[in-house]
């Protein structure tokens, strides 16, 4: 029984040590994901706009302010989630991005919106969770909890 019991001890120790890698690497598959779609939409910018006015139905914006809305969400949210600055703010942003995606797109094929849940399970993750140790957040309050662990707060 106590073999198992340090088993389990020591699986717990693996695990969460792997979680900043963990965090780490959900960042950098989001960032791939969205960041990439969002230079998409830059790159062919009237293609962007066309498909807002005529594919996409986003309720209560205009097409065009939806578009940037859209981009800028692409291409920010995930900056800041790859670097761990203010990683559950992001999170939420890129969250209702995804949302507004499959709210907006009826022409979803159910693999596509497979990968959307996917994504969505991801952020939430994120967010739930935290970016994780290897982040500018996560680099910026290991002195204070260094500090409090030692009684110099």
């Amino acid at each position: 029984m106590k073999t198992v019991s340090n088993l389990l001890r020591r699986l717990d120790d693996v695990a969460v040590a792997l979680q900043p890698l963990a965090a780490l690497v959900v960042r950098l598959y989001l960032l791939r994901v969205f960041f990439l779609s969002g230079l998409t939409k830059l790159r062919s910018w009237d293609s962007t706009l066309y498909l807002f006015s005529n594919e996409y139905h986003v309720p209560v914006l205009p097409p065009a302010v939806a578009a940037v809305m859209g981009a800028g969400g692409e291409l920010i949210f995930p900056i800041l989630l790859l670097l761990g600055w203010q990683g559950r703010f992001a999170a939420a942003g890129l969250f209702v991005v995804n949302l507004v995606a499959v709210m907006s797109y009826p022409g979803l094929e159910p693999v596509m919106i497979k990968d959307h849940v996917l994504w969505a399970v991801l952020i939430a993750y994120l967010f739930f969770h935290g970016v994780g140790r290897w982040s500018l957040q996560g680099m910026l309050q290991r002195p204070k909890v260094a500090q409090v662990q030692r009684g110099h707060v």
